[in-house]
């Protein structure tokens, strides 16, 4: 079966299923993750040897497990469809943010607050409701590049080893990529191996979310703040997702009690409920273009 039906297939499962809601293959992976950074970083005290070490322990057995698997006579297809299914969030991601929005446009701002504190890091209880639905733009354009995008990219390329190598990665990132006492040391190599992965299907990324919305403004926005913001990754994926919906994002947020102020992005009115659904239908329209593409050169090199 061809990469663009696979996918085809994996984003209609994604939307007809979501997440499965029992024995989430990550859901184990992150307590096996969690048992392997207990052993070595005890106390917080491993070094960057210690995080490079626990991460192929914790990746690359796993690859080559699902690599062979995705290998077996017959059914290797439905096992290449069930590794992309597994590592997509897209009906997931829509879960968590509409409702957001629907609390903000009943104003149950309590509500708002609690379910964009299921989205976001920061601290969520004292957020007005600009805040929130800034909060909850941010995250619905950068995980629609993580949890979303990447994982098609790294399908597309690599098949079953790129997408299990990239969907590990990137939750390992999220569990020890922490610049904090206990992980700066320890989740180095977690922290820069997402990055490198990152790098190629970040800027796509960011470049969908230009064609798709105001791209000039997109595109201005993604030259002059991208480069901004402290991550290399989710910098030019929001700067260019706010330009695209003409809204403001960025400024202060709280993180574990520490304020930051972030750089501004994009350029318009603040955010709002209405800013939320629209970045959600951006990641939609962005993954139908995904495919399109995927579809129309599988038909032209066929």
């Amino acid at each position: 079966m061809s990469v663009a039906l696979l996918c085809v297939a994996a984003v209609a499962l994604d939307a007809l299923l979501g997440e499965p809601k029992r024995w989430h293959p990550l859901v184990a992976f992150g307590n096996f993750a969690g048992r392997i950074e207990q052993r070595f970083n005890s106390g917080g005290r491993g070094w960057r040897s210690h995080g490079v070490t626990a991460w192929f322990i914790a990746v690359v057995p796993l690859m080559l497990l699902a690599t062979a698997l995705s290998w077996a006579p017959y059914i290797g297809w439905v096992l290449e469809i069930l590794a992309l299914y597994c590592a997509l969030g897209m009906r997931s991601l829509g879960e968590h943010v509409l409702p957001v929005a629907q609390a903000l446009r009943g104003d149950d701002l309590d509500e708002a607050r609690k379910r964009v504190s299921y989205l976001v890091s920061r601290q969520t209880s004292e957020l007005d409701r600009t805040e929130v639905a800034r909060a909850a733009t941010e995250s619905v354009l950068e995980n629609g590049s993580d949890a979303v995008f990447a994982a098609l990219f790294w399908f597309v390329i690599a098949g079953v080893p790129g997408v299990v190598l990239y969907r590990l990665s990137n939750t390992l990132d999220a569990m020890w990529g922490y610049r904090n006492e206990r992980f700066e040391r320890f989740g180095w190599a977690a922290a820069k191996i997402d990055d490198v992965l990152n790098y190629i299907p970040a800027r796509l990324v960011a470049l969908t979310y230009a064609v798709l919305g105001k791209t000039g403004l997109a595109l201005k926005c993604w030259r002059t703040q991208g480069p901004t913001w402290d991550s290399p990754n989710a910098g030019p994926v929001m700067a260019s997702g706010a330009g695209a919906l003409g809204v403001e994002l960025g400024g202060a947020a709280i993180y574990h009690g520490e304020l930051h102020q972030r750089p501004p992005l994009g350029e318009g009115p603040a955010a709002d409920a209405d800013a939320i659904e629209r970045g959600w239908q951006l990641v939609q329209r962005g993954v139908w273009l995904w495919l399109l593409i995927l579809c129309a050169g599988a038909q032209f090199y066929a």
